[in-house]
């Protein structure tokens, strides 16, 4: 049976802790489904298909993973591309926190589990990233080379 894992996230944009949680990821399932979420709600930086296209050069070196796009309930998603947990990466005692409160909604709705790894670097968000980029700051660590540069050509074309 393969294990089949769905990392699903606003990736807006993608970090070297989403990537982290990629790399990671080969420990606990076959293969990784990264779900670029479209949220209506939230104003994006980058666009679905910039984010998915970021993520797939970002993993291209992972032959476990799959990068695809989608709307609604992540759970929803995850039964219909047959995951049998979710993956989810947590940086702090408030991610920690959220994510429990996801876990169990999640678990009710549909009986899939959630697994949660610890991020190795719990200084990187994406808002920190935005915010860095925004002001002209250096994004080295922070992101992998190629978001960096479209982070770079974002907020030069803005101002």
């Amino acid at each position: 049976m393969t294990r089949i894992a769905l990392f699903a996230g606003a990736f807006d944009p993608p970090t070297l802790g989403h990537m982290d949680i990629i790399n990671r990821a080969s420990h606990v399932c076959d293969q990784l489904i990264v779900a670029v979420a479209e949220n209506h709600s939230k104003q994006a930086l980058f666009s679905v298909e910039e984010r998915r296209a970021m993520l797939q050069e970002a993993a291209a070196s992972y032959p476990y993973v799959e990068v695809v796009s989608f709307a609604g309930l992540t759970v929803d998603f995850a039964k219909k591309r047959k995951a049998l947990f979710l993956l989810r990466g947590i940086r702090s005692a408030a991610d920690l926190d959220y994510e429990s409160e996801m876990a169990a909604a999640n678990r009710q709705m549909s009986g899939i589990e959630t697994l949660l790894l610890f991020g190795l670097s719990p200084h990187i968000s994406s808002s920190l990233v935005r915010e860095i980029a925004h002001f002209g700051g250096p994004l080295e660590g922070f992101v992998p080379p190629k978001v960096e540069a479209l982070l770079k050509s974002k907020f030069t074309a803005r101002k």
